[in-house]
């Protein structure tokens, strides 16, 4: 049997050997980084340590507080952040919208991506000062926000901007958000562990004993120490996969598929892939029997196969959403496991047009 060929690296990528390696010597100071003692003096210098690699590697001037994941950052947020009414964008990951209720809706165009007139009018509904939830990228198609227009309307309605970049950092530089959180697991760091990258402390409620008082629970310095030596390897193999992305995104076209999002800025990374007359589930079970391990939008959505909340913000049509999947590369993506995955997407797309005829 031919090695399987993982292409859901949105979901979680392999830990990196380097982020391993680091995991197993902070396993080795063993104390407890609030402890007083000489043992726990030397755990919290290494947490601190990791905390200044990770401001290094982001280039974040505030605040960084460690958590379980991007989840847990974004519900520190949405529930503490001291700001009006919350504002979320519609195509939040699901870990956002169930904290989100109740705020007011953003919407986005057909290309995924707010516009200003959008944001302006969703600050004007909300309120003075409101808290606004916009991502950087996003996990199904890719799309990037646009940042500065972001950035430059929050401000100056005086409100904060919470960005969920779980799938930029360790890609691209940060936007000029007031909040960031993401998952070291997305990057190559381990799963369970995660930071809140804060501009200024006193717009977020205190509500812990750990992490500057933000945060219960003693810190996973095993955990934290592997997420930094993850993020010091840097995004020097992103050119690569584009080139990569492109490649995939041709052969899809030239075998009667359709990209989504294709004309809008878009992470390297991650693509949405529509296979006319197939339906994605059917989709994964053949690709999955012939050895590629792709999804059907986010991890969270894709086990239940429920219709994406996203593809629908955007416009598109259920029988489109339905015969839509994800495919995301990652550090380690070859070249020729690009072109059997568009082998095998040109197979499975002939059978469906065969029973269509």
């Amino acid at each position: 049997m031919p090695p399987r060929v993982y292409l859901d690296h949105a979901a979680t990528t392999p830990l990196r050997p380097v982020a391993r390696a680091a995991m197993l010597a902070a396993c080795d100071v063993w104390a407890n980084p609030s402890s007083p003692h000489g043992e726990g003096r030397a755990a919290r210098a290494a947490l601190e340590e990791s905390r200044r690699r990770i401001a290094a590697a982001t280039g974040w001037r505030g605040a960084i507080l460690f958590t379980s994941g991007a989840s847990e950052g974004i519900a520190t947020v949405m529930r503490g952040a001291k700001a009006g009414r919350r504002i979320v964008s519609a195509v939040e990951h699901d870990a956002l919208r169930r904290v989100g209720e109740g705020a007011v809706p953003l919407p986005v165009g057909a290309d995924g991506r707010v516009s200003a007139d959008g944001l302006a009018l969703a600050i004007e509904r909300a309120g003075e000062a409101p808290l606004v939830a916009v991502q950087a990228v996003n996990s199904e198609t890719g799309v990037i926000q646009p940042f500065e227009t972001i950035a430059e309307t929050v401000r100056s309605a005086r409100g904060l901007w919470l960005c969920d970049a779980t799938q930029a950092v360790g890609k691209i530089d940060l936007p000029d958000a007031d909040f960031i959180a993401f998952s070291a697991h997305k990057f190559g760091g381990p799963v369970g562990v995660g930071a809140l990258l804060v501009r200024d402390l006193a717009t977020l409620e205190a509500g812990g004993g750990q992490e500057q008082g933000y945060r219960g629970g003693t810190e996973n310095l095993p955990g934290v120490a592997a997420m930094a030596a993850a993020l010091d390897e840097g995004s020097g193999w992103i050119d690569r996969i584009a080139d990569l992305r492109a490649r995939c995104d041709a052969a899809i076209e030239a075998a009667g598929g359709a990209i989504v999002a294709r004309d809008a800025p878009r992470l390297a990374t991650i693509a949405s892939y529509r296979m006319p007359g197939m339906a994605a589930a059917a989709q994964l079970i053949r690709f999955d029997m012939a050895g590629f391990a792709v999804s059907a939008g986010s991890a969270c959505s894709s086990g239940s196969l429920k219709p994406s909340h996203v593809l629908a913000a955007m416009g598109i049509d259920a029988r489109t959403a339905a015969e839509t999947i994800r495919v995301s590369f990652g550090r380690t993506t070859s070249g020729g496991e690009i072109d059997g995955f568009c082998e095998q997407w040109r197979a499975i797309a002939r059978d469906a047009t065969a029973r269509a005829a």
